[in-house]
């Protein structure tokens, strides 16, 4: 009797817990500096939850190794719910590139459960606008003319925006020089300040300056044109068939979260993108949602890694890796 009085307790306390989360703050690890894709979601993002939670969400910056460093510190997190990730496309190339290159992969895709998808959009290829490229037809002629010589930003070697430059440049039969940075804020500074002359950017992070007249857009890497810049041709128009790339930014937690919390982070995330507080910041940046509920958003990321494994693997064996 004593034993089933003691489980019976320890159920009560375990739902009552399940009740209470949130008690305290949550983390939200943003494994980029602040100006690029997943800080820009992120953080209106939080504030928003926080309306549903009841609790503080601190968004708090880990960049380093393209993303890497913030999103091993998430995966390694106590799985209590008090720790998530605002993780990027890129989150799922690491595991599959560093292998490559000879180190043991920081973490596996499945150290994370998926919360929601909240962005999805495709890269664009931005140049200054002070560049003679005109065009994709300019670019790949100067870099077939002069091999090496253009040099592109990204955040971080086989980082997202590495990942799709490398795609285009393999597709395009070009040599171009990579300068990697430490998360998408600064590679679009450098590009702004001359440091280097390309950037695959995502459309959020780069369409103030591309409206400002600092920077001029050649290329789309998505399926169809994007609503943002109906004008700008996709790289399949120009004959690339087989570049095709997106930078999405969704919420995942540690694989052990229990699921109450999952449930609380889930009902959080629904809710958020639905506020008119957080659509507004989204319209500002020019950004669509694309909404995924975690099942949806579980599918979706499988099929994603698949192709980024592939993209990986290719540039690796181009690099003799």
């Amino acid at each position: 009797m004593k034993k089933i009085i003691a489980a019976i307790t320890a159920l009560l306390a375990l739902g009552a817990q399940a009740q209470e989360y949130p008690t305290r703050p949550i983390t939200m690890i943003v494994p980029f500096p602040p100006g690029g894709v997943a800080d820009i979601v992120g953080r209106p993002l939080a504030a928003s939850m926080e309306k549903t939670l009841g609790q503080p969400i601190v968004v708090v910056n880990r960049p380093g190794a393209g993303g890497a460093v913030g999103m091993t510190a998430a995966a390694k997190a106590d799985p209590d719910g008090y720790t998530v990730l605002m993780a990027l496309s890129s989150i799922s190339i690491f595991p599959v590139s560093d292998p490559l290159q000879g180190r043991a992969a920081p973490y596996q895709i499945s150290d994370f459960v998926p919360i929601a998808l909240v962005t999805a959009d495709p890269t664009v290829l931005v140049v200054s606008a002070s560049s003679p490229y005109k065009t994709v037809a300019d670019f790949v002629a100067y870099a077939k003319a002069n091999p090496g010589k253009i040099n592109y930003s990204s955040s971080g070697i086989f980082g997202t925006l590495h990942v799709a430059m490398e795609m285009f440049a393999g597709s395009a039969g070009i040599k171009l020089f990579h300068v990697p940075y430490q998360g998408g804020g600064p590679a679009v500074r450098a590009l702004l300040s001359g440091e280097v002359q390309a950037l695959a950017s995502g459309p959020a992070a780069a369409v103030g300056q591309i409206q400002a007249g600092k920077m001029r857009a050649l290329a789309g890497w998505g399926a169809k044109r994007l609503d943002l810049m109906p004008e700008l041709p996709t790289f399949k128009e120009l004959g690339y068939k087989d570049v095709e790339f997106y930078i999405w930014s969704g919420v995942v937690a540690p694989a052990a979260t229990p699921a109450a919390a999952q449930h609380k982070l889930r009902a959080a995330v629904r809710a958020a993108v639905a506020d008119p507080q957080f659509a507004g910041a989204m319209a500002k940046v020019r950004t669509p949602l694309n909404y995924l509920d975690a099942p949806e958003f579980q599918t979706f990321w499988h099929e994603d890694a698949k192709r980024l494994s592939a993209a990986v693997h290719k540039i690796g064996k181009a690099a003799g890796k």
